[in-house]
């Protein structure tokens, strides 16, 4: 069996039209920490963004043109109460799906952000 030296995942990219209206959503609405923002070339930036405490980023790629809205990212954010978080997104103008609750799987729901990329927000379980 091979062996490997990755020992992490440490940023996800996700494709944005706007990274100034997109680090708005994630830190302003959702409350994510943004964790760097530098320039890269005189025309773009390489921005990651978390949650508080989170070792995973997501980094805001700056896309020309639409993003033919979003991609299902398959990007499962964890929270202590799916129901509380999912009303909380909600009441700060989240675009939130319905509470899934399925036997034997923790309660999720998804949610979108500006360029319609799709998210899961799924309860920890203890």
């Amino acid at each position: 069996m091979p062996t490997t030296s990755i020992t992490d995942v440490r940023t996800i990219g996700v494709n944005v039209t706007d990274q100034d209206a997109a680090v708005r959503f994630y830190v302003d609405t959702l409350g994510f920490e943004k964790r760097l923002d530098a320039p890269i070339s005189p025309t773009m930036r390489w921005i990651e963004v978390a949650p508080p405490g989170a070792t995973t980023t997501i980094a805001l790629n700056a896309v020309d043109g639409p993003t033919s809205g979003g991609t299902d990212t398959g990007i499962r954010f964890a929270v202590p109460d799916a129901e509380a978080a999912r009303d909380a997104m909600r009441d700060r103008g989240v675009q939130v799906g319905d509470l899934l609750r399925w036997d034997g799987v923790p309660p999720m729901y998804t949610f979108d952000d500006p360029d319609g990329n799709r998210f899961y927000v799924v309860e920890e379980q203890s």
